[in-house]
């Protein structure tokens, strides 16, 4: 079989520890035996990131601007224990937030569904997509103690250097605590945008909920800005597709998605979203089933796992032990890409390959072939946990069938 040849290069990010290693076999074994594999490469390991002063990432994040298209392994976010493990120059801060910065993108979060593996909510037979907003809130806050007997005010300066001051607290009964958190219009204007676009891609419906009712300027400033571009630039679109776009408070949409079937995108605040997708990923099974692609409002992608580098095997992997390392948010993170890619550049052979691998995938665990985290969950009656070379051997040998076919 003649390899897939691509036009224009992906932007590859190398990762850390067992994903790391990870990656190099699934590239080997499952993509360049059918695709000519043609990527700008930036080594986003924690030892290359302290080489470069961290600009490797950047540099990374500027080539996904230039090619629109970008595939990133798991990295670390290190923290004092790694700054002297790794003997670096300073405590780097998290490549995926540099990325999501330059890039000014939201992350998309959705369940991959397997037979055998029940979500704790039944009723959900569909997906639910996880759209977070990616800037400020307590992320970027600025937070003080204070003592009894102080007082806190909000005070904004204007460039004529006039000030408005709001009282938050007079502590002078008591000691406590302070936090001031901002956004812009801007990131959230890219935010709306970035979820409509999204929704008409996937042609599902796209939920958008905040607590305007009590933080009536701050998550009303959201629901305002979501509202006017709704009405002015997708609401045609978005009928002519047959989905909706509707707001709701925070807490009834907790309680909508909980009896819901699934089938649809939440959009959420910052904060929201970190809590929620993590509870989304764990209710349907686990972030080794959860993909994320990080998109920019004006139409750049970088996809990648939701979960971490898997230090605890790679420990293991490194005294020569077997590891049960489930591949499959990775996996599907180069399928994602590369399909994305073939959609981009008119290759609908390497659009059929990305499609090949996930049903490659799946159907191996459906088989009751799966890695160790994946058979403690299945309710399949014939499981076998196995190692993870035996699991992409497994997988390779269903996808070889499937492109034959």
């Amino acid at each position: 079989m003649s390899k897939i040849v691509m036009k224009t290069p992906l932007v590859e990010m190398d990762g850390d520890e067992m994903t790391r290693v990870v990656w190099k076999m699934i590239k080997e074994q499952l993509i360049e035996p059918y695709v000519e594999l043609k990527t700008e490469y930036y080594d986003l390991g924690l030892v290359h990131r302290n080489e470069t002063d961290d600009q490797v990432t950047v540099d990374s994040a500027e080539a996904t601007k230039k090619y629109g298209v970008a595939v990133k392994c798991a990295t670390i976010t290190p923290n004092a224990q790694r700054v002297e493990e790794y003997k670096l120059k300073e405590m780097w801060k998290s490549p995926n937030g540099t990325i999501r910065a330059i890039l000014d993108g939201t992350v998309f979060r959705k369940p991959i569904l397997v037979n055998g593996i029940t979500p704790y909510i039944p009723t959900w037979t569909k997906p639910i997509t996880i759209a977070r907003h990616a800037y400020g809130d307590i992320y970027k806050n600025t937070e003080m103690k204070v003592p009894e007997g102080a007082k806190a005010e909000i005070v904004v300066t204007d460039k004529d250097g006039n000030e408005t001051r709001a009282l938050i607290h007079d502590f002078k009964s008591g000691a406590g605590i302070v936090q001031g958190v901002h956004n812009i219009d801007k990131s959230i204007e890219s935010f709306a945008r970035a979820c409509f676009n999204y929704a008409l891609d996937a042609k599902e419906s796209l939920w958008f909920a905040a607590k305007d009712t009590i933080s009536k300027t701050y998550d009303h400033r959201f629901k305002d800005i979501f509202a006017e571009i709704y009405e002015t630039k997708y609401k045609e679109k978005f009928e002519a597709a047959g989905i909706e776009y509707f707001y709701t408070l925070i807490d009834d949409a907790i309680a909508r998605v909980v009896k819901s079937s699934g089938g649809f995108i939440w959009a959420c605040k910052n904060y929201d979203g970190d809590v929620m997708s993590d509870m989304l990923a764990t209710a349907y099974g686990s972030l080794g089933l959860m993909t994320s692609v990080l998109v920019s409002p004006d139409g750049k992608y970088e996809y990648e796992a939701a979960h971490g580098t898997v230090t605890r095997h790679y420990y293991k992997w490194l005294k020569g032990e077997k590891t049960s390392t489930n591949p499959i948010a990775t996996i599907f993170a180069w399928s994602g890409a590369l399909r994305k890619r073939g959609e981009l550049d008119g290759i609908p052979e390497l659009m059929r390959y990305a499609d090949c691998l996930e049903k490659a995938s799946v159907q191996t665990m459906e088989d009751g072939i799966m890695t160790g985290d994946m058979a403690a969950l299945s309710k399949l009656p014939n499981k076998k946990a196995v190692n993870s070379e035996e699991f992409l051997a497994a997988i390779a040998e269903r996808l070889g069938k499937l492109m034959e076919g």
